[in-house]
């Protein structure tokens, strides 16, 4: 149902922001392949057993496939409101204070990620660059796994500026369930009820 929706929602708005909102359910979407993916190598791991089939590596490739299916759920994880965070200080803001609040929460956390991201980026570049290979029984080049890690994090970045961007707009945070002005009453009806926190 949540993904019926984003794709209504992408319907309805500008290229700049369908294009976004499309990369950010691409990337759910494709971790969710890759956690399908972990599924399959897992299960023809332990049933393969009793047939004496093996898949070479197949704990490399089921770790490769974990980390892509980590790093690309983040930023559609992060803009549906379903990543953790912790809002202690910012739950008690109101108005302008608040949204000064996010933004400055928003600029700090973009700052991080797009430090992680460019040595990311550049560990993968380096690997392409010097032909690394991994050193277990498939010598699979290195620069293809680290993609699921280097691209999640480029996304993840790209989600982070967007929605400070939002934000600066004066706009309210798409990752922030309920209504403002929600009680704690209420908000724990809604989450009991099924909405998202």
């Amino acid at each position: 149902m949540g993904i019926a929706l984003a794709e209504d929602d992408v319907a309805t708005q500008g290229p700049v922001r369908r294009a976004l909102d499309l990369l950010y359910l691409g990337a759910g979407y494709a971790a969710g392949v890759f956690l399908v993916a972990i599924f399959a190598i897992m299960m023809v791991m332990s049933v393969g057993r009793q047939f004496a089939l093996n898949i070479p590596a197949g704990d490399d490739f089921a770790s490769w496939c974990m980390a892509a299916m980590a790093f690309l759920g983040l930023a559609h994880t992060f803009k549906r409101g379903e990543m953790i965070r912790v809002g202690l200080l910012l739950e008690r803001l109101h108005g302008r204070t608040k949204q000064i609040a996010e933004v400055v929460a928003l600029g700090i956390a973009a700052a991080f990620i797009l430090y992680f991201t460019r040595h990311a980026v550049q560990m993968t570049y380096d690997s392409w660059r010097f032909n690394d290979v991994a050193q277990g029984v498939v010598a699979l080049p290195l620069w293809i796994p680290q993609l699921g890690f280097a691209g999640g994090l480029v996304i993840l970045s790209i989600a982070l500026i967007d929605e400070m961007v939002n934000v600066i707009g004066g706009n309210r945070p798409s990752y922030e369930k309920g209504s403002p002005d929600e009680t704690p009453e209420e908000f724990v009806e809604r989450i009991s009820q099924g909405g998202g926190g």
